[in-house]
Parts: structure tokens; sequence; C-alpha cells
């Protein structure tokens, strides 16, 4: 699970400069699974990830096909 998520971090991280670059105004989120999420960033590579001021993620239920939480939290 790893290897996934250092494939997920390294296009996030290419995405997001791009992005930067283009349209300065957009924010891009990595999507992560909600069981995925609760073992995988409890891991030290993904506590890393969590603490990178840049990285921003949602978490959602395939099943209920809904959004559990966004990382940094969005005011609505």
């Amino acid at each position: 699970m790893i290897n996934e998520l250092e494939k997920a971090w390294g296009q996030f991280f290419l995405y997001s400069r791009i992005l930067q670059k283009e349209d300065p105004s957009r924010l891009i989120y990595l999507a992560v699974e909600g069981e995925i999420f609760a073992t995988l960033f409890e891991e030290e590579a993904g506590k890393l990830l969590l603490a990178e001021p840049s990285f921003r993620l949602f978490t959602f239920d395939a099943l209920m096909e809904e959004i559990i939480q966004w990382k940094p939290q969005i005011n609505s």
C-alpha cells in the first residue's frame, strides 16, 4: 500500500505545481477512501504527508458515495 501512496503523492505534487502555475486560484485535493485513510495515514509515511502544509485531501465513503472529511477542513 505504501507504493500506491508514493505514486499518489507524486501525482498530487506534480499536478498541484502545474495547476499552481496555470491557475493559482484553484486547489487540488487527493481523494482517499475512508478505510484506506484509517489504516494508511496512521503509518509514519501517512502522518508525514498530513503534516505537509500544502497537502490537501478528502476522504470518502465509496458505498454511500459521500465525502467524510476534508483536510484541511473547508469552511462552509
